[in-house]
């Protein structure tokens, strides 16, 4: 094992080099008054000097005048010259040439430099050693980082809704504070919890809130850091974070996407030494193994519940889930607050219309809405977010960018009027479908033109809205074949939303009379933890057949709807098409009016939109 050299011992080593080194030139000598080279001659000629010694190679004179005085001057280029040796002879001045002094340090610097640089070699080999044995014996350590719970930077008053999510999580707070108020009447509070929600609904930020509010130490690590590429280092880390929290007596263990590791074993791709399994082993041990945690409540996020093993969800692990679900309409209005307290808003900037308007968005949806909305109004050069922005905004991360470069040919624009048309109208009149809220025929995003209605607040839906929803996607491609009687390639991906609407309610949501009350679910992947060996289809082909022909008639009845409902309202299609034409984006309200005139009387009464 190598010699360790303090880190200040080369520094060192260098001053006292380079302060030798420079020692001669700083350092005072007496060697007496300096003259010229002109006033020494002068002297010469008048007998003052009595002898004087010239170092060879710097030209360099010391002497003493006749009074004693020592003297020191620098000779000129090939000194000396005969006449010079001529009048020093004639006035009998003593010369004495010397070699110049040795400077021993100087001499034997060609000595010491490679030694030095030998000596610098292994001193940076010895530090590149340790530290390589440094990562190699803590390749197996727990990677968590550790919040102090004197520092909170999040709190549940930062987090704005659910009022039941912040509950559940505060009576495991509460516990952790002051279990003996829990022991007393011989409640046992859950391990483990685990939070569900659609990506971007905060449940990491629950966490963040659960570090500042518990008071008790507090863990945080991402399932990726359970893994590396040698086997066993998952499941040295699991051990070495158990251990760090059972250090801190009362703690709190937070493992942010935990899918990653918790994956349903026996995928058929690896067997039981797969690296990940023995994570998911190890972890299911330390949680409810031989050796219990007291005081150890450990808190996991994830997306997909479903695929997570059936051993870590059981009781006594992860034995409650806490959902996090989409906001509602009051909490999109709280979320919306929070994130504008720092926002300088201006006075018709209402967000208790922007959380009515932004439905099925998440809490991190609803952040970037009004980041957006700033940036627009930076652009609009105002010094305040007012509506238009947050209009903008949403339909930026809605419809998508505006595509200012792609110019449509007039006829490539009124065959998208006419497809958007079809759209728009059917939307009116479905008695079952959702609101209109605006159609442009502006390029956005990957679309050349868009139909966005604003789905109201609600957790299941009827067959009949499911029909009205294929018919309107059918409604631009028939709305082609009524007035072109042709068709393009626009309406692809309107079939590919039909078609899986249609899908699901045959396969899924057993709303085809011919199949009945049965549901198959899509394939799973072998990758989300299905096994390799029993994926198949789960019924027979006559079965697949009959299948296959609902969802065939299905898409075929609503599109013969479509084209009835509009060859019925071909005036109305044609109305509708020459204002998208005229004004390239026209609101839900304007699209009902000009239906409803072009029919003299309205089928159905048009519902407000904001």
């Amino acid at each position: 094992m190598g010699v360790g050299f303090p880190r200040w011992a080369l520094p060192v080593l260098l001053a006292v080099l380079v302060g030798t080194l420079l020692l001669n030139q700083v350092w005072p000598s007496d060697e007496g008054e300096k003259l010229s080279y002109s006033e020494f001659i002068t002297a010469v000629e008048k007998d003052e000097v009595v002898k004087f010694t010239v170092t060879d190679g710097s030209n360099s004179i010391s002497g003493e005048l006749d009074d004693g005085t020592k003297f020191t001057t620098t000779a000129r280029d090939n000194f000396p010259l005969e006449s010079e040796k001529e009048l020093f002879a004639a006035h009998n001045v003593e010369v004495t040439y010397k070699a110049p002094d040795s400077n021993w340090l100087l001499s034997s610097i060609g000595l010491l430099l490679p030694f030095l640089l030998i000596i610098g070699f292994l001193v940076w080999m010895n530090k590149r050693a340790q530290g390589q044995m440094g990562n190699v014996m803590s390749i197996g350590r727990s990677r968590a980082k550790t919040y102090s719970a004197d520092k909170p930077s999040t709190t549940f008053a930062d987090i704005a809704g659910y009022e039941g999510v912040k509950q559940e999580i505060t009576e495991v707070v509460d516990f952790l504070r002051m279990p003996e108020r829990f022991k007393e009447i011989g409640a046992r509070v859950p391990k483990g919890m685990l939070l569900v929600g659609p990506p971007g609904t905060g449940k990491t930020l629950f966490a963040r809130a659960v570090a500042g509010e518990a008071g008790v130490g507090f863990l945080s690590v991402t399932g990726s850091d359970f893994m590396e590429m040698f086997v066993g280092v998952g499941a040295s880390r699991v051990r070495d974070l158990f251990q760090q929290a059972r250090k801190l007596g009362r703690a709190i263990i937070f493992i942010d996407e935990i899918d990653s590791i918790g994956r349903k074993r026996g995928a058929g791709l690896g067997g039981g030494h797969d690296e990940r399994e023995q994570t998911l082993n190890q972890m299911l041990a330390e949680m409810d193994g031989f050796e219990t945690s007291e005081g150890i409540v450990i808190l996991a996020a994830t997306n997909r519940p479903d695929i997570l093993d059936p051993a870590l969800l059981r009781p006594g692990r992860f034995d409650r889930q806490i959902v996090v679900p989409l906001p509602e309409n009051d909490e999109r209005f709280e979320i919306l607050k929070v994130h504008s307290r720092d926002k300088r808003m201006g006075p018709d900037a209402d967000l208790e219309v922007m959380a009515k308007a932004t439905p099925g968005m998440s809490g991190a949806d609803l952040a970037n809405l009004v980041n957006e909305a700033a940036l627009f109004a930076v652009r609009r050069n105002s010094k305040q977010i007012e509506r238009i922005d947050f209009e903008n905004a949403r339909d930026r991360i809605v419809l998508g960018a505006r595509r200012e470069s792609l110019v449509m040919s007039a006829d490539e624009k009124r065959a998208t009027a006419i497809h958007e048309g079809g759209h728009a109208i059917l939307t009116v009149l479905m008695e079952h479908s959702d609101k209109l809220h605006k159609v442009t025929i502006l390029p956005r995003g990957m679309a050349l033109g868009v139909t966005w209605s604003l789905p109201e607040e609600r957790h299941t839906y009827s067959k009949e809205y499911f029909e009205d929803r294929i018919c309107i996607a059918m409604g631009g491609r028939a709305a082609e074949k009524i007035v072109f009687g042709n068709l393009n390639s626009g309406a692809a991906n309107d079939l590919e939303q039909a078609t899986s609407i249609a899908r699901r309610m045959v396969r899924e949501w057993g709303m085809s009379d011919a199949v009945g009350p049965m549901a198959w679910s899509g394939h799973q992947q072998v990758f989300l933890g299905e096994d390799l060996m029993t994926q198949g289809r789960e019924y027979s082909d006559d079965t697949a057949k009959m299948i296959d022909t609902e969802i065939s008639g299905l898409l075929h009845r609503q599109e013969q709807r479509a084209l009835d409902v509009l060859g019925k309202h071909r005036k109305a299609l044609d109305a509708v098409a020459l204002a998208l034409l005229e004004h390239e984006t026209v609101d839900g309200a304007e699209i009902a009016r000009l239906v409803h005139e072009s029919l003299g009387s309205p089928a159905v009464e048009p519902a407000a939109v904001d």
